[in-house]
């Protein structure tokens, strides 16, 4: 016969330490519900691994994932990583906030691999964040570590802070950008991104 005794499971010392599940128990609590009810034994761990994990930009370096792949090349034109996908936490409500991410570089003596700059994105991405910021934070690393003529980053975001409390309005969504350098300066160039990223052929 199966019991219907919850089963704690027992973390160790350490792990139980940095662990917010006691918190999230509290806070269970709080809203009115039996944190001990079947439904719910397990859930303060799963809320404290899931928030971990979507936090984890934190104990990421930045530095280290970008420097072992950084090439030396004579390349002039437009690199253009597209439809990069995100999910952050918004830091005011601790809320999710989804979408995509395009961004561009005008290569000065060095490229960054094309793998890396979908990582930068989660870095920054896996942080409480607001979407300016994240903006910002992903074009001006890669500045820093290539120091290219121009960078250009677009990101495209739905909250839900938008769609299931306050205004709720579900099909509303925020566009932010960040141009720096030629990006910037010259409309030529901002409009070739803006057209490769609106492009939509051939399934690319």
């Amino acid at each position: 016969m199966r019991s219907n005794k919850a089963i704690v499971k027992v973390l160790p010392a350490q792990q139980k330490e940095n662990s917010i599940a006691p918190l999230v128990e509290e806070i269970l609590a709080k809203l009115g519900e039996d944190p001990r009810r079947e439904g719910l034994a397990r859930t303060p761990q799963r809320v404290d691994q899931a928030l971990k994990f979507l936090t984890s930009g934190y104990e990421m370096d930045v530095r280290k994932i970008v420097n072992d792949a950084l090439y030396e090349v004579k390349y002039d034109e437009m690199v253009v990583v597209k439809d990069i996908e995100f999910f952050s936490l918004c830091e005011h409500h601790l809320l999710p906030f989804f979408g995509k991410v395009h961004v561009a570089y005008l290569p000065r003596n060095r490229v960054i691999g094309l793998s890396k700059i979908p990582r930068i994105v989660d870095v920054f991405a896996r942080r409480l964040q607001i979407q300016e910021r994240l903006t910002q934070q992903v074009a001006q690393t890669i500045q820093e570590a290539i120091d290219p003529v121009g960078v250009g980053v677009i990101c495209e975001a739905r909250h839900f802070c938008m769609m299931m409390r306050g205004v709720e309005k579900q099909h509303s969504g925020a566009m932010t950008s960040a141009m720096l350098g030629a990006f910037r300066d010259k409309k030529k160039t901002r409009d070739e991104f803006l057209s490769l990223v609106n492009h939509r052929g051939n399934g690319f």
